[in-house]
């Protein structure tokens, strides 16, 4: 290696021709590297104090032997972002000066337009491609090409090449206009050092270096990373046919908008497939390396077949990824489902995606049954979003969704893998997601548009766009509700209007959201274009109604709902699926806290409880607290414990995030108690059973959204039990686990 400070003009004059490997990125300076590029040419041009100004390495290695009577290109290892963005500056300087200065004048000696082309872009008496002094890759190549030849764009130009060059022709355009001196950005180009790296072929490891070099230039992806590893070390002929083959078809299918955003999390879902973890989104590379190392064992160097083979296979799956997110799969059904899948903006489950495509492609799926399979997975994360379940749980649910699944009965073993998920991963039965669904606030959804459109054209033969139509609701926000309105919804209109106001009954689609305004609901019946004439079958089940208070939204809402369980099935599972695969439940530890416990009258109810509770999830178990029994999973989430002749349950659920319809739940979070919980309930008859148990699987699903964290506040008390004592609340002062006789009746309903 030789490393030395370099003028990056005379690097460009000096060498015959820098070219960029096939393996290498296509360009990707954007505009905001090229405006930084600019402010320090300027700044170094204008300042005489300022000598030299750095901007990096270049660091090359020759493409092969060269010698006097046959120099061969440069390679270029790193340095491909700022070679290309000054040769655009110095073709731009050199039209500046062609269009603004006659020609002929030089703003500093040796700054013609002539001069500048046959020192730093052409080698004048060269033809083809080796008249050009930087060549780069597919089409970067033939758009830079054109813009130094003065050519026209190719057919499918390069967007960043072309964009950072009329960019920069616009900023020297500019700055003539402006009565400023060229022979500033001139001397600011002369002052552009570098650190120029030569590299000894058969000496040192390009891949090795590239991937240690602390580059100042715009960050390299992990594909990028990724590519170059594959493709950097092979023979140039084997390099060539790999990449033109199988990579440049991946870069063509992606196109060079999506690419930037899209392929590194395509490898990391294709990883996941390949290993069955999820690589972390920094640690993708590394991942792959893994694979290629560990997994396949490719030996050194790789056996062709073998690299063609992985190669293929990271092809068709590119394809198939373009396909399910890109909206490029041809098959008008498949694009459906795979265009509202990717409205859910739910990358994760792309894993389990990519899977049943390849089998669908392979003829191992049908397309029915892939159809099926997909739109089952859209019904689950829907169905989970409108139930508020924790969301961080998808990735590993999706990555290990697939493995082990029984392929000989594809469909139906998928459709039971999916829908016998329990507790946390659970897919909403229809009276849970119904039940949401009808409460929640839908206006300020994020999926309220998918949720109206996926309403409005089910079953539609031939279905509307939606993009034309507005939100409306038919009881109007407007807090000061006309005399007609507040008639309507009768004497507690303020409450209904409150309670009622965003929820789906209440929400609908027009063209005449302004018309509407604040009228009311006669006028809005009745007008040109209102409900009575609309189009939507959304507006069918308003114009029936010749009122609209609070029966009327009610049955709105019933009716939508029931609609959306089938547009969201959740398929019932083939019989053989529900065998009862419980494992024995742990003796309680009830009776180590409570040692008369066995004769409690709560050990039924107890019982009733603790069932319930560990049904939720396998990871759950019970803890002997601080004179409380604690259900665990990442972290505990639930107490229950005797006090003052009733059985007391505790849960930890934020206050703002409480949904507790039936009023059971008292806010202890400002006075010291006992275990984890924030809120108080009392188990005492059968029917609270359900009430309490809506709740904690709120405190559940709460932990597992932050299961790395603790709070303070509601953690375990660590005290002395009589100050303990002292302190908690009066109504839970004396623990009575056994203060009825044995043979007294519980106050409860619970059955043995």
């Amino acid at each position: 290696m030789k490393a030395s400070e370099a003028p990056m003009l005379e690097m460009l004059r000096v060498a015959r021709q820098f070219e960029i490997p096939l393996y290498q990125r296509t360009y990707s300076w954007t505009i905001e590297e090229c405006q930084t590029l600019w402010r320090d040419i300027v700044r170094a041009g204008s300042n005489d104090n300022v000598n030299v100004h750095f901007i990096g390495s270049v660091v090359h290695i020759s493409k092969g032997q060269s010698n006097l009577t046959a120099q061969e290109p440069l390679l270029v290892i790193d340095g491909q972002q700022r070679l290309t963005s000054t040769t655009l500056l110095l073709k731009a300087l050199a039209s500046t000066i062609a269009e603004r200065l006659d020609g002929v004048q030089e703003p500093l000696d040796g700054f013609s337009a002539t001069k500048i082309a046959k020192r730093y872009l052409i080698n004048d008496d060269e033809e083809d491609v080796r008249r050009y002094r930087l060549v780069l890759t597919q089409t970067d190549r033939d758009t830079l090409m054109a813009i130094v030849d003065d050519s026209p764009s190719p057919h499918e130009p390069s967007l960043r090449i072309a964009e950072n060059f009329e960019w920069f022709r616009k900023q020297l355009f500019d700055f003539v206009d402006t009565g400023q001196d060229l022979a500033i950005v001139c001397r600011g180009l002369m002052k552009l050092m570098v650190v120029d790296i030569a590299l000894t072929r058969d000496q040192e490891n390009p891949q090795l270096i590239f991937e240690s070099m602390n580059s100042t230039g715009k960050e390299l992806s992990q594909a990028d990373l990724i590519r170059n590893f594959v493709l950097m070390g092979l023979k140039p002929s084997l390099q060539a046919m790999l990449y033109k083959t199988y990579w440049r078809p991946m870069e063509l299918a992606f196109g060079q908008a999506a690419y930037a955003d899209h392929f590194d999390p395509f490898v990391r879902h294709f990883l996941t497939i390949k290993t069955g973890s999820i690589p972390r989104n920094d640690a993708i590379y590394d991942a792959f390396k893994s694979y290629y190392n560990e997994q396949l064992n490719f030996p050194e160097p790789p056996e062709e077949a073998a690299l063609e083979a992985l190669m293929a296979d990271f092809r068709t799956a590119a394809e198939h990824y373009c396909a399910l997110a890109l909206g490029a799969e041809p098959d008008k059904a498949l694009h459906t489902v795979f265009r509202d899948i990717a409205e859910l903006k739910v990358d994760v489950a792309y894993p389990t995606l990519l899977e049943l495509y390849g089998d669908y492609a392979s003829g191992r799926l049908s397309k029915m049954d892939f159809l099926t399979a997909a739109r089952l997975v859209e019904a689950y994360v829907f169905r989970r979003a409108v139930c508020g379940l924790a969301t961080n749980s998808l990735n590993k649910t999706f990555s290990t969704l697939m493995k082990g699944l029984d392929k000989s009965a594809y469909l139906e073993n998928f459709i039971a893998r999916l829908v016998l998920l329990k507790s946390y991963k659970r897919f909403p039965d229809d009276e849970e997601f119904a039940s949401k669904l009808a409460t929640n606030d839908s206006y300020h959804f994020k999926r309220r548009l998918y949720l109206l459109r996926k309403l409005e054209n089910f079953a539609r033969k031939e279905p509307i766009s939606i993009t034309d139509y507005t939100i409306e609701h038919v009881l109007p926000q407007n807090p000061n509700l006309s005399e007609e309105w507040r008639s309507d919804l009768g004497d507690s209109w303020k409450e209904v209007q409150t309670a009622w106001l965003h929820t789906l009954g209440n929400l609908t689609l027009t063209g005449y959201n302004s018309e509407y305004s604040d009228k009311s609901f006669h006028e809005k019946k009745t007008m040109k274009g209102g409900f009575d004439s609309s189009p939507l079958k959304l507006n069918a089940s308003v114009r029936v109604h010749q009122i609209w208070n609070e029966a009327a939204i009610g049955q709105r809402a019933s009716e939508l709902t029931t609609l959306a369980t089938s547009v969201w099935l959740r398929p019932q599972v083939a019989s053989r699926f529900l065998v009862n695969e419980s494992k024995p439940k742990p003796v309680s530890l009830m009776a180590q806290l409570y040692p008369d416990f066995a004769e409690s009258v709560w050990r039924v109810a107890h019982h009733a409880l603790r069932e319930e509770v560990l049904a939720l999830d396998p990871t759950i178990t019970e803890e002997i607290g601080n004179q409380v029994i604690s259900f665990s999973s990442t972290r505990p989430f639930a107490d229950v414990y005797i006090a003052n002749d009733r059985l007391v349950v505790q849960a930890k659920v934020p206050a703002g995030t409480l949904d507790d319809p039936h009023g059971i739940c008292t806010d202890i979070s400002t006075i010291v108690h006992p275990g984890v919980g924030n809120l108080r309930m009392y188990l005492e008859n059968a029917s609270d059973l359900p009430k309490i148990m809506g709740v904690i699987r709120q405190a559940f699903d709460e932990q597992l959204d932050d299961s790395s964290e603790a709070s303070a506040e509601f953690d375990s008390l660590e005290v002395d039990a009589d100050v303990l004592r002292a302190s908690l609340d009066p109504a839970l002062l004396v623990p009575t686990p056994s203060a009825q006789a044995a043979g007294d009746e519980p106050p409860s309903l619970f059955d043995e």
